[in-house]
C-alpha cells in the first residue's frame, strides 16, 4: 500500500476509535460482565486494525469489522482459560447476538447509557465512579482524565484499576437499577457526562482535536438520560447548562485564533438555537421545584448570557447564586468564580479577600484562580505582584491561546 493508503488506514482507525470506541465497548461489556476483558479485547482489535488495514485496506464497515475481532479476542482468551465447552458454546451464542445488535444500532445509546449507570454502582468507589465513565464509555486515557478531576494520572489509574477488580469480582450486573435506586446513582451518572463534556471543552486550541467531538456527545448523552427519566429536573439543569456553554463554543476564538474572554465575545458569534433551548430546558427544570447544583450553574451561566445581551443582572444576584450553589455542592472552582463576581459587586479588594480565603494547597495548581488573582491584583494597582500572576497562570495553561492572552494582560499593566 502506498503512503497515502497507510495514511488513509490509519485517520480510518483513529476516527473509529474516537466515534465507536464506547459504543462497541458497551456492547462488549453488555454481554460479558467482564469491563476489563472487554477493553483488552477491544483494545486488542484496534492495534490489528492499524497492522492490518494499510495491507488489506480499509473495511467497508469498519465499526462491525473491530467488533467481530474482539469477539474472538474474547472467545480466544476463554478457550486459552479452558473453559468448558459448554460455557465457550454460550459464548458463541451470546456474540453473535452481540454482532446482530452492532448491526441494527437500535440499541446503542440505551447500551451505553446502560454501561454509564453500572459506572454508578453503589459498590464502586464513589470517586472512581465518573472517572470510569469516562474511560469505559469514552475511551479516554487516564492522564487526561486525570486533568480533569484534579488528581494525579497514578492515583487515579489505582482507583480505576481497583473499580474494574470490583465490579468483576462483585458479579455486579449490567442493568438499568430499579426506580427507587435511581436517585442514588443519578448525580454520578450526571458527573460524568459533565465530565466527558468538560474534556471536549479544553481542547478548543485543537492539541487534540480528536477529543472535541466529547462535547457534543455529552450533550447527546445529556438528551437522552431526559427523555429516559422525564421527571427528574437536574438532568434537564445539565443539559441546559452545557447547552450555554456550548452556545459560545464559536466565538472563544476570533478569525485569527486569539482567545476571546465572555465579557468581550460578540453575541452574533453565539449559537442562537442552543441559547434558546437552554434557557427553555432551564425553566422547565426550574418547574419541578427541586432546586440542584448543575439547574445553579445553568442559573449562572444564563445570567452571564444575559449580561453580554445588554440585560444586566444586578451583581449581587450573581454573588448569591454562587452562595446557593456553594451550599449544594462545594467546589474550588465555585469559591473562585464567587470571588470574582464578589469583585464585580464590592470592588477587586473584596475578590482577593475571597480568594485568599481559599486553602492555597487547593489552588496552587489551579489556573483559573492565578488568572482571577492577576487580574484583581492589577485592578487594585499591586502591579509586580499581578506580573507574577500572570505568569504563574500561563505556566499553568497547556493552551497556546490563553498563555498568549495572558501574556498581552500582563504586558498592559501600567
Amino acid at each position: 500500500m502506498t503512503q497515502d493508503g497507510r495514511e488513509a488506514a490509519h485517520r480510518s482507525a483513529e476516527q473509529a476509535a474516537r466515534q465507536s470506541y464506547g459504543r462497541l465497548l458497551a456492547i462488549l461489556s453488555a454481554r460479558t460482565h467482564d469491563i476489563a476483558a472487554s477493553e483488552d479485547a477491544l483494545h486488542d482489535a484496534f492495534e490489528r486494525a492499524l497492522e492490518r488495514w494499510p495491507r488489506e485496506g480499509i473495511p467497508d464497515r469498519p465499526e462491525a469489522w473491530l467488533l467481530q475481532v474482539a469477539r474472538h479476542r474474547r472467545l480466544d482468551a476463554w478457550r486459552h482459560a479452558q473453559v468448558q465447552d459448554a460455557a465457550v458454546h454460550s459464548l458463541q451464542v451470546l456474540a453473535q447476538a452481540v454482532e446482530g445488535e452492532a448491526e441494527g444500532g437500535a440499541a446503542v445509546p440505551d447500551e451505553r447509557l446502560r454501561l454509564l449507570f453500572v459506572c454508578a454502582h453503589p459498590a464502586i468507589d464513589g470517586a472512581a465512579r465518573a472517572p470510569l465513565m469516562l474511560q469505559t464509555v469514552l475511551g479516554l486515557d487516564a492522564a487526561r482524565i486525570a486533568n480533569a478531576f484534579l488528581v494525579a494520572p497514578a492515583t487515579l489509574g489505582q482507583r480505576l484499576v481497583r473499580a474494574k477488580s470490583r465490579i468483576r469480582a462483585a458479579g455486579i450486573g449490567f442493568e438499568y437499577p430499579r426506580a427507587e435506586d435511581l436517585p442514588q446513582r443519578l448525580q454520578d451518572v450526571l458527573d460524568g457526562i459533565y465530565a466527558a463534556y468538560g474534556t471536549g471543552w479544553d481542547d478548543v486550541d485543537g492539541a487534540d482535536a480528536s477529543h472535541r467531538g466529547l462535547t457534543l456527545e455529552a450533550i447527546e448523552l445529556g438528551r437522552i438520560l431526559c427523555a429516559l427519566m422525564p421527571g427528574e429536573p437536574e438532568p434537564r439543569g445539565l443539559l441546559a447548562l452545557m447547552l450555554f456553554c456550548e452556545s459560545r463554543a464559536q466565538a472563544r476564538r476570533d478569525a485569527q485564533g486569539a482567545y476571546v474572554p465572555l465579557d468581550a465575545q460578540d453575541p452574533a458569534h453565539w449559537n442562537d438555537g442552543m441559547r434558546i433551548e437552554a434557557e427553555a430546558q432551564l425553566a422547565q427544570a426550574a418547574a419541578f421545584g427541586a432546586l440542584g447544583a448543575y439547574q445553579l450553574e445553568a442559573a449562572i451561566q444564563s445570567a452571564h448570557t444575559q449580561r453580554r445581551l445588554g440585560m444586566p443582572v444586578p451583581p449581587a444576584a450573581l454573588v448569591a447564586l454562587y452562595d446557593g450553589l456553594l451550599a449544594l455542592r462545594p467546589s474550588i472552582g465555585a469559591q473562585v468564580s464567587r470571588a470574582c463576581a464578589l469583585a464585580t459587586a464590592d470592588g477587586p479588594a473584596a475578590g482577593l479577600q475571597a480568594l485568599d480565603a481559599i486553602d492555597a494547597a487547593q489552588v496552587a495548581s489551579y489556573q483559573p484562580c492565578w488568572a482571577a488573582r492577576a487580574h484583581l491584583l492589577g485592578a487594585c494597582g499591586r502591579i509586580d505582584e499581578a506580573r507574577s500572576a500572570y505568569a504563574r497562570a500561563g505556566g499553568l495553561t497547556a493552551q497556546p491561546a490563553v498563555r498568549a492572552y495572558l501574556e498581552a494582560a500582563a504586558r498592559r499593566l501600567r
